[in-house]
Parts: structure tokens; C-alpha cells; sequence
């Protein structure tokens, strides 16, 4: 397989040198950066994560930072779930539409100070988006991309790992719950979440000279728990059913088509951006839906979309797939017609390497 060759317009992160010294086998380029995805290999850090603790440079995740006495009521028109729920201690995950109801990103919103929020965002020109928002709006807002890299810990002892760097108060956090924790005279911003479905913690880095003093302290920290560096695993978020922006889901699908209504919240699409279909979609219900698919046979890798077939008709597609270890079969995430999305439903997916026998699933498999 071809190598990512190096640029500026793919950059390197705060935690680049030890990413590297940790023995990184691969990469992706997600949000213009270097996002790792694997380290001894899929299946080998996917057993590390269930079972044991791992830091993610996980700073692709960039923030795109509202500032100003109309930030909220900005952001509030990008997305149908209603923001009045937001707190100084409390994250929120929100869809952002653009004017069809078509999904834009799916950030999570955090509120990083007086009238200064960070939507921490998945792989899209986002920021260039809300720029646009702003200005054309005539909104009372600053919009910049701050030098803030998130740094995920993740697994079964990532609640043991973050007490003894940040103290015992931060293992209080809910899911989704943040505050601001001390490390070597700095508070960090951090937050109970993460991509994976095995728990842990988001530390908001700010300042990039600060990345590689924490990544060595956690590591320090942690050697007696068997911490390693590690990546969103493909294994792993599909049987969660972690969807991924740009792949399970883009701008040709809305909210509801992506298993997120409950995001998605009436009192506000009379004024965020789609609102009108979205709310014609909900009273006349979805024509096609976000499924978990379990998958027959040897499978190749699903590095493009594989069509679903039943009865010779196209009814939907596949956009991840993966065999898994511990459940035995082939996990996959599909988006599915109405017609065929029942749990049992018998399926046909078409595969680079020929057509394989599947079933809809009446959950994800964690």
C-alpha cells in the first residue's frame, strides 16, 4: 500500500513524536491532520482496548471556537437539538444541517468560557461553514480554529490512569460531564467521552507545547496498567455502532436517516437550517435507515461503498464492515430502505470480491 507523503497541508500534531516513538503502523488524514489507526495491528489493538488502557492523539478533532455575545444564538441556528440544556459542567453532541436537512458534521459542543464555545468536529471544512454563517448573518461573533488538540484515554483502566495524573475528582465526571483539572500548574479542559464504546476521557490540550509533557506523564503514569497508544478502532466502533462522518454518513443523509432523532428537537425547526424537511421527513416518516448488518464469509476490505441486494433490487449499501473477534461474524453498518430494514431481514451485499449472504440485526452488537 502507497505511503501518506508529509506536507503542511497535512500536518503534524503535538503528540506526532510520540505517536511515532509508540511505533505507528498507519495513518489517515482526517481534518487536513495525521490521524493514527494503527499501532501492533487491528485485531491486537483491539484486544489492548477492551481489556486494558490506551492514549489517542486524537487531535483531528479540531475545534472550531465561537466567541462573542451572540455565540450561542449562532450555534443554535446550525442545529436542530435545542442548546437551552447546555452547561458549564455538561457536553452536548450536536447534528449541524445545512438548508435540505442533510447532515454537515456531528460535533460535540462544549462551553470553554463566557460566551466562548469549541465545536469539536468531525472530518469537514466546518469551520470555513460557520464563517460564512457569521458574516453573512451580521452575528456578533469571532470565529477562529484555536490551538486546541484533544488527547483521548480510553479502555477499562482509563478512570484508574486519569486519577492518578488529574486527581481522583476527575473519575467523578458523568458521561458527557467536563470540568477543569490541574496538571503541572495548567487547568485542562476534560470531558467523559470519547470514540469508543469501552469508556474514558477527552483532555482538551490547549497550547501545543503542552502535548508531549502530558503524552509522557500518562505514559509514566500508567506503565503497571499496560497503557499503550492506540486509535479509534474499526473493529471496535462498528460493533458500537460509532458512525463516522464523510463514511456512514454525509450530506445526502438527514438526522432521522442516521439513527438521531433524538437530537433532533421540534421546537427548533421552525428556525435552524432544514428544519422545514426535516420536520416533513418526521411526519412522513424516513424512507431509509441507519442498520447493523452481520455479513457471511470471508470478507475484503470495505474501502468503498458495497451495494445491498434482495430480490435482485438495490435497497441500500454498506459503508463499514470488519470481521469481529469476540461476536464471530463480519460487523458492518449499512444504511438500509424501509422495505428491508426489519431485524431478520435477508439480505445480499455486493463486495469487490462477490456477493455475500447478510442479515439486519435488531441492534449493534455493544
Amino acid at each position: 500500500m502507497a505511503i501518506i507523503s508529509g506536507s503542511r497541508r497535512v500536518r503534524r500534531t503535538p503528540f506526532s513524536d510520540g505517536v511515532e516513538a509508540a511505533g505507528v503502523k498507519g495513518y489517515t488524514v482526517y481534518n487536513h491532520m495525521l490521524l493514527p489507526t494503527m499501532f501492533e495491528s487491528i485485531e491486537d489493538d483491539y484486544h489492548h482496548l477492551k481489556n486494558h488502557v490506551q492514549v489517542w492523539d486524537v487531535s483531528c478533532e479540531r475545534q472550531v471556537q465561537v466567541k462573542g455575545p451572540d455565540a450561542r444564538r449562532l450555534i443554535q441556528f446550525l442545529t436542530p437539538r435545542d442548546l437551552s440544556g447546555l452547561r458549564e459542567d455538561r457536553g452536548m453532541y450536536i447534528p449541524v444541517t445545512d438548508q435540505g436537512g442533510g447532515m454537515l458534521n456531528d460535533p460535540v459542543m462544549l462551553d470553554a468560557g463566557p460566551d466562548t464555545y469549541w465545536i469539536s468536529i468531525a472530518d469537514s471544512d466546518f469551520l470555513l461553514f460557520v464563517l460564512a454563517v457569521a458574516g453573512t448573518g451580521g452575528f456578533d461573533v469571532e470565529v477562529i480554529e484555536p490551538d486546541v488538540s484533544p488527547l483521548a484515554v480510553q479502555g477499562p483502566q482509563a478512570d484508574e490512569l486519569m486519577g492518578r495524573v488529574f486527581g481522583g475528582a476527575v473519575k467523578g465526571l458523568r458521561f458527557f460531564g467536563c470540568g477543569r483539572f490541574e496538571f503541572e500548574g495548567f487547568e485542562y479542559l476534560i470531558s467523559r467521552s470519547g470514540y469508543s464504546k469501552q469508556g474514558g476521557f477527552e483532555i482538551y490540550v490547549e497550547g501545543s507545547e503542552r502535548g508531549m509533557p502530558l503524552w509522557n506523564a500518562l505514559f509514566k503514569a500508567g506503565e503497571d496498567l499496560n497503557v499503550r497508544a492506540g486509535g479509534p478502532n474499526l473493529i471496535e466502533r462498528i460493533e458500537g455502532g460509532l458512525l463516522s462522518y464523510g463514511n456512514d454518513m454525509t450530506r445526502e443523509n438527514s438526522p432521522l436517516e442516521c439513527g438521531l432523532g433524538r437530537y433532533v428537537s421540534d421546537n427548533q425547526l421552525d428556525t435552524c437550517f432544514g428544519g422545514r424537511a426535516m420536520r416533513e421527513e418526521r411526519e412522513a416518516g424516513s424512507k431509509q435507515m441507519i442498520r447493523p448488518i452481520a455479513i457471511d464469509g470471508d470478507l475484503p476490505p470495505c474501502d468503498r461503498l458495497w451495494h445491498v441486494c434482495a430480490g435482485g433490487a438495490r435497497v441500500g449499501q454498506v459503508t463499514s464492515a470488519a470481521r469481529s473477534p469476540d461476536f464471530g461474524t463480519n460487523v458492518a453498518i449499512g444504511m438500509l430502505a424501509n422495505t428491508h430494514w426489519d431485524a431478520g431481514t435477508k439480505i445480499e451485499v455486493e463486495t469487490q470480491d462477490g456477493m455475500h449472504a447478510a442479515e439486519v440485526q435488531a441492534q449493534f452488537w455493544i
